[in-house]
Formats: C-alpha cells, structure tokens, sequence
C-alpha cells in the first residue's frame, strides 16, 4: 500500500462520514497500522501458487445488511470462489482507514482481471452497527468506488454482529457509554481468506496487509 493511496483512503473515509482526517494519512496508533508499507517495501512474495494454504479452521454464513438496509449475507460465496473479509469501524483512526486503502487498491488489480474479478468478495463489515448505519456504509460505497466485487455491510444492533464476531474470532473491547451505545475502544485488526466451501486459508494482521501478498493467497486459492 502506497502512502498516497492511505491518505487517499483517510481523506475519502473522513468525507463519508463529514468528519475532519489529517491529509498526512493514518495516524500511528497502537495497531500499529503505518508498518505496513514498511513491511511491504522490504518483501517480496512468492509466486502465487509456489505454496501451499492449508484450511485451519471454518466459519459459517451470517446473515447482515447491506448498504440498503436489506438482508445481504456476510459471505455468499460459491464453489471455485473466494472471499477477504475485514471487519472495522468507520471513528478508527488508523488501522482499519489503512485496511481500506489495501483493500482499494486491491479491488483496482481484480477489475484488471475479469478472469479472476468474478470469482473474488471483498467484505468490508462494521463491527460497529450502532453508529455505522446502513446509511453510512453506503456513504463510504459512494467515496471508495469499488469496480469490482467488494460489498459493505452492517447489522441491525451490536447483539446481532457478535455471532459473526464470535465465529472468525475477532476480538474487539467495549466499554458502556452512560450517553449512548458502548464505544469500541480497540481491537486486533485481522483480515480473513475464506474459500469458497467456508474454510478459513489465512489471517492477515496490519504488518502483512499488502494488496500484492493478498492477491497472491487469492490465487493460489483460486487455482487449487
């Protein structure tokens, strides 16, 4: 991920939501999310299909919303496909801004690729449903402009994300708000590959989120 592709994601996340983004790019916070170019700058990855993905684990289908306010659910994968879901909330104000902008430029190289585009969901969810509405996820559809196939999604109330939240094993720590819903106060980004028979291939945290390694994983998914 480039520098300017983070600023871009800042300032187009920012403008969605009408609040004020530093044009600098991501703050450095505890996620540590400013290391990822850092790593990405120093590795290169192998060749897709040079490794192997073993599945380590499975998740089922959740049924959430979508940026309509309908039901959409989380994966809706079929067989031959693949998925990369990252779960986030749109007052971060590092980790999942960067998160975003890998997943941008991603959607960018799978719109060049039609041959792999129409096998591939990226899924952005809030784990935040109580200020992250449909509405809002709808607004940040509009900033980031997917070409390809990447969906964002919500839930109707904070109880109806934590079974999704609960089956990828995203931890994420709240704290009540005597003046409305309980505030996120942190969470572990982790972006998930799931194939398309719901098997867990790879979990990526902030120093490995890098559209090349991301594309990769993907097809050697893909070409299994």
């Amino acid at each position: 991920m480039s520098p300017r592709a983070a600023a871009t994601a800042v300032i187009l996340l920012g403008a969605a939501l009408g609040l004020g983004g530093e044009p600098g790019g991501p703050r450095e916070g505890a996620s540590g999310a400013p290391a990822v170019r850092a790593a990405g700058a120093r590795f290169e990855p192998p060749a897709p299909g040079s490794y192997e993905l073993p599945p380590f684990g499975r998740v089922r289908e959740h049924e959430l919303l979508g940026p309509d306010g309908a039901p959409a659910a989380l994966l809706g994968l079929g067989p031959g496909e693949a998925a990369l879901v990252g779960f986030v909330y749109l007052h971060c104000p590092d980790a999942c801004p960067a998160a975003m902008a890998v997943f941008q430029e991603l959607d960018r190289k799978l719109a060049e690729r039609p041959e792999v585009s129409g096998r591939v969901t990226l899924v952005t969810v809030s784990f935040d449903p109580a200020r992250d509405t449909p509405e809002r996820m709808a607004s940040l559809r509009r900033a980031l402009a997917p070409r390809a196939r990447w969906r964002f999604l919500t839930a109707a109330s904070p109880a109806a994300i934590e079974p999704a939240l609960a089956d990828f094993g995203q931890d994420v720590v709240r704290v009540a708000d005597a003046d409305g819903p309980p505030e996120v106060v942190t969470h572990l980004l982790k972006v998930f590959l799931v194939d398309g028979a719901g098997r867990i291939r790879n979990i990526y945290s902030s120093g490995f989120l890098d559209e090349r390694i991301l594309l990769n994983d993907l097809l050697t998914v893909l070409h299994e």
